[in-house]
């Protein structure tokens, strides 16, 4: 599908195209921002009393799913830039909705800075192609992509998506957004920038070896530092923030994959890689923005994100507990559930990939491979933390103890359809496989789609163990509940090892569940576990801009005379500059 948009005199003719990629990319904007919608209707009802501007916050709203899903269609590079900035500013004035707060409005500017950082990067990349191919025209940059322009646009593209060391935006934004913005900013927003690069892909036929390394090795940096960094966290929102940067390190690593093997002219590889990230941009999608909606309801309910103070919520909150135990189980790649088949894929790819007689993919392979499994593992150790000291135990806060009941239903519902996705893509896996396909033909001839087959029958294999596993489930439990049926059935508190005045103080905190493992990385954190490139990175610049800036104080005098003198001494230079040109 293809229509043309002209405007005189300013861009010309603005392409507004519907591909495969656009096609997957609008599908999941659109499904999740229904949802979210619907989810803040019940979210957002406690602000109606406070002097909440509501009207504006839903135009921010709908003008950063407009704008979103424009971004995936236009196909101008200056068309682009414009809607691409539209989805900055709406969603900056989405994260700053609680603006009297301090820390919420430091966050959003830090955000607004940082984007438009990430344009001036984008806008080198597109005029550095629209020099060489003579057009704005996305079409006419297919073949122009070197490795320069390739980099510049990652790094645009890439500061939004929340790649490490371009991520430190992102665990401040997100936490300070409302639950519904931080489900569509971690769940689809940030996934354009996923989208910016993928589109830059398809303009280059057959990748170079170097940018596709490049790839793969952000991709893997991030993956670590992100799941490592997220344990380490208290508050609740930014562990979730963190583990975007991992998610999005695991999507880049099936990108990267997919990119050596079209390197390597292994069309195997570069399939699987590639039906293992564009899932993975699905599911993330899915499972990120169920927790991000479960971690806004428990704050609904005790208005606290710090994890050290919740606790026993599984009681009062019974249907978000196993809500969010569902988004625990799916992002830590656990079968039955989708997080487990993206990553599989990725895994087939790398295995794939040591078939390759070639010292250097081999060696980057295996270090893929061991790195994607720790991943995985300090996953499962994060998530069992903030699931357990969250919801297990005995609340650890007043605010805690003192919730009743569980968040309505208008705030359920949208849960419950993201948790059944988890499981429908993780026990059909094979349906959802074959349709990935539409995308990935984008960058892999579909005539080799055929490699495929022996894999589709593997999901098929995986399909039929989650679905024996769940059925054998079901009959332990009817049985169960067969053998109690017209039986007593008395509740008796848990045999406490002979302390009958259980309290806070006899249970796992966070910090001490997680301390042991974070001790043998000290030397990756800064003060008080903060994150080590803004420390080392971003806050040098800073102070050197600021030192920069300090020695032009003397120019801002608040005399509006001199101000005066600045615009004529301006103006006679550019009338010097003019004659002089003529």
């Amino acid at each position: 599908m293809k229509s043309s948009l002209h405007i005189p005199g300013l861009i010309g003719n603005i392409n507004l195209v519907i591909d495969p990629l656009s096609a997957f990319f609008i599908l999941i904007i659109s499904i999740m921002s229904v949802l979210g919608i619907v989810y803040s209707i019940g979210y957002i009802k406690p602000y109606l009393n406070k002097n909440k501007s509501i009207f504006s916050h839903y135009l921010f709203l709908i003008i950063l799913i407009i704008s979103m899903l424009l971004v995936t269609v236009v196909q101008n590079a200056l068309a682009f830039l414009i809607v691409w900035e539209l989805m900055s500013l709406s969603s900056f004035f989405l994260v700053i909705f609680e603006s009297e707060k301090k820390e919420v409005l430091s966050a959003g500017i830090n955000y607004l800075i940082t984007m438009h950082v990430s344009v001036l990067f984008l806008i080198a990349g597109f005029i550095m192609l629209s020099s060489t191919s003579g057009s704005y025209d996305f079409a006419s940059f297919e073949g122009h992509v070197t490795n320069i322009p390739f980099i510049l646009l990652f790094i645009g593209f890439g500061i939004k998506a929340g790649f490490v060391p371009f991520h430190t935006w992102l665990p401040k934004a997100h936490p300070a957004a409302p639950s519904h913005v931080s489900g569509l900013m971690s769940g689809i927003m940030i996934k354009t920038g996923i989208y910016g690069i993928l589109r830059t892909l398809s303009w280059i036929p057959n990748p170079s070896k170097d940018i596709a390394y490049f790839v793969l090795a952000i991709s893997v940096i991030s993956a670590l530092f992100g799941v490592l960094y997220a344990i380490a966290q208290h508050d609740l929102k930014k562990l979730l923030a963190y583990h975007s940067i991992e998610n999005i390190g695991i999507i880049g690593m099936g990108i990267g994959i997919g990119m050596l093997g079209l390197a390597y002219d292994n069309d195997l590889i570069a399939i699987l890689g590639f039906s293992g990230g564009i899932l993975h941009i699905l599911n993330h999608a899915i499972f990120k923005q169920l927790l991000f909606f479960a971690a806004g309801a428990v704050y609904n309910k005790t208005h606290t994100r710090n994890i050290e103070k919740l606790g026993g919520l599984v009681k009062s909150m019974p249907a978000t507990s196993a809500l969010f135990l569902t988004g625990s189980v799916a992002i830590t790649g656990l079968p039955p559930l989708n997080g487990f088949i993206s990553e599989f894929l990725i895994y087939l790819g790398l295995l794939n990939g040591l078939s390759i007689k070639n010292s250097s993919i081999l060696i980057v392979f295996v270090i893929s491979i061991a790195a994607l499994a720790l991943v995985g593992t300090m996953a499962m150790l994060c998530f069992t933390k903030a699931y357990g000291v969250v919801f297990l135990g005995v609340p650890r806060g007043q605010k805690a103890a003192l919730v009743k009941n569980d968040v309505t239903k208008i705030m359920l519902i949208p849960m419950a359809v993201l948790a059944s996705l988890t499981f429908i893509i993780g026990l059909f896996p094979q349906y959802v496989v074959k349709l990935l396909m539409i995308p990935v033909s984008v960058f892999v001839n579909t005539e080799t789609f055929i490699m495929m087959d022996p894999y589709i029958t593997i999901l098929r294999t995986v399909s039929l163990s989650g679905l024996g596993f769940i059925m054998l489930f079901g009959l332990i439990y009817g049985l169960r509940t067969l053998m109690l049926r017209n039986k007593r059935v008395y509740n008796h508190n848990t045999w406490g090892c002979g302390y009958h005045a259980i309290n806070n103080r006899m249970q796992y905190t966070a910090s001490s569940y997680a301390d042991l493992f974070l001790s043998f990385f000290k030397p990756f954190f800064s003060v008080n576990y903060g994150d080590i490139f803004e420390y080392y990175l971003i806050n040098p610049v800073l102070k050197f801009n600021k030192k920069v800036i300090e020695c032009f104080y003397w120019i801002q005098s608040g005399n509006t005379q001199q101000y005066i003198l600045y615009g004529l001494i301006f103006l006679i230079f550019a009338i010097i500059y003019t004659v002089g040109t003529k």
